[in-house]
């Protein structure tokens, strides 16, 4: 099921949450519990770039589309969270998007006009990266140590479980125009992550106008949501 999901409780804040490669809106379920009890109200966005084998799979700008559609649905002013690749469809579909407060990026991509993930990965597959024989299609190899290195086993073994293949065409798409040129915008950037290594993220949290730091791998939603959903709230304000 694709489309826009929400987390209710009555609360003055919103937070639309943009997953990256690979995963679902599942894996944002620990954060919206810490955010509600932090009186944020809080939605999902379901990217069709990534979907299992039998399912029709899209693109970036699809993902693009999806993302500002969930932005014009909210009808309220808002912010949003892009984990990762969702930094892309961030990026490319929230122009002029007068509703958004303020853009987080979590050890997300931040790209410029031009720019492709494929090429801000040194223009090679990370040796983690697994094509399917078609080369539409991507998996990962080692996820419980790329993305989940400092969850539990228990959760990092849920969370694998709920990976899906990812469109290859996704990352070799280029960003033709930039939201985070223009909407107010922070990053978090994940110091024992190894999906997107510290210095890439230190990069790429100079084009954003804040930056702050977690002790944790790249996924803080599922391996510190409490923290990751206190540090949102500080953002929000």
């Amino acid at each position: 099921m694709r489309g826009l999901f929400r987390y209710s409780c009555a609360m003055k804040n919103h937070l639309i949450l943009v997953h990256g490669a690979w995963h679902s809106p599942s894996g944002f379920e620990l954060l919206q519990r810490e955010l509600a009890d932090r009186g944020i109200t809080s939605s999902t966005v379901a990217l069709e770039s990534a979907a299992a084998a039998d399912e029709p799979i899209g693109d970036m700008y699809n993902d693009a589309a999806l993302v500002r559609g969930a932005v014009d649905a909210l009808g309220d002013d808002c912010f949003v969270l892009a984990h990762s690749y969702g930094g892309l469809p961030v990026t490319q579909g929230l122009v002029g998007a007068t509703k958004v407060k303020g853009l987080i990026f979590l050890t997300a991509f931040v790209l410029d006009e031009g720019e492709t993930l494929f090429e801000a990965c040194g223009s090679q597959d990370p040796p983690w990266w697994v094509r399917s024989e078609d080369g539409e299609r991507a998996t990962t190899s080692t996820p419980e140590h790329v993305f989940y290195n400092t969850c539990t086993p228990e959760v990092a073994a849920a969370a694998v479980a709920d990976l899906r293949p990812q469109s290859i065409l996704s990352f070799n798409q280029p960003i033709t125009q930039c939201a985070w040129k223009e909407i107010p915008s922070n990053y978090i950037l994940c110091e024992f992550d190894q999906a997107i290594p510290l210095f890439a993220q230190q990069a790429m949290s100079g084009r954003t106008g804040n930056s702050e730091t977690l002790a944790t791998d790249h996924s803080p939603f599922l391996s510190a949501p409490a923290q990751l959903a206190s540090l949102l709230a500080s953002l929000m304000r």
